[in-house]
């Protein structure tokens, strides 16, 4: 396929007339055989699941029915009336420290082994029925090392009101930043 120049003619020759003549049927063959390959080569990229720094979110182990959003939990831990929920953040303590909801407990990093036995460990002496709320807000919620682990571990125990913090970005954007109440330190 040869490229279509627009016409037009200087000292008497055509430019497509001077182009067809110079592309030889090897070089339209290999043209030819180059877009091709770019376009597999295009296909290729667009199939590859996770391109660095794109990486496919983890899946959620919960349902739309057992998150809260940062403004519905700030509305509820304001309201007088009636039990609040337990909170517990499972993300690192040095977050933890550096702000937290108030009333926030923590128990370990569920993203090691030992943060979620600790974890465990405290859940064990509460009562299944206790509206628990639990999160993290070190990062992405797509992202988190831990609020996947500790979900799953208090789901398999058998809290029947488990809820997760839905913090899209972090606990900054989305709980500090919002005005929302913190308490400091451990």
């Amino acid at each position: 396929m040869i490229p279509q120049i627009p016409s037009f003619k200087r000292d008497g020759v055509s430019p497509r007339h001077s182009l067809a003549q110079a592309a030889s049927r090897p070089q339209t063959v290999f043209l030819a055989s180059a877009v091709a390959i770019l376009f597999a080569a295009s296909d290729a990229l667009v199939a590859v699941p996770a391109i660095r720094g794109q990486e496919k979110p983890l899946s959620d182990p919960w349902t739309a029915a057992q998150t809260i959003q940062p403004a519905d939990l700030a509305r509820e831990l304001g309201e007088k009336n009636g039990t609040p929920p337990t909170i517990v953040y499972v993300g690192f303590r040095a977050l933890f420290a550096g702000g937290h909801i108030p009333g926030a407990t923590f128990h370990g990093s569920a993203s090691t082994e030992q943060g979620l036995s600790d974890l465990k460990k405290w859940a064990n002496e509460i009562p299944r029925t206790t509206s628990l709320i639990i999160y993290c807000g070190c990062c992405p919620l797509g992202k988190c090392p831990n609020i996947r682990p500790a979900f799953i571990a208090l789901d398999k125990m058998g809290f029947k009101k488990l809820r997760v913090l839905v913090l899209p970005t972090n606990f900054a954007t989305d709980w500090a930043d919002k005005s929302y109440p913190i308490q400091k330190g451990m």
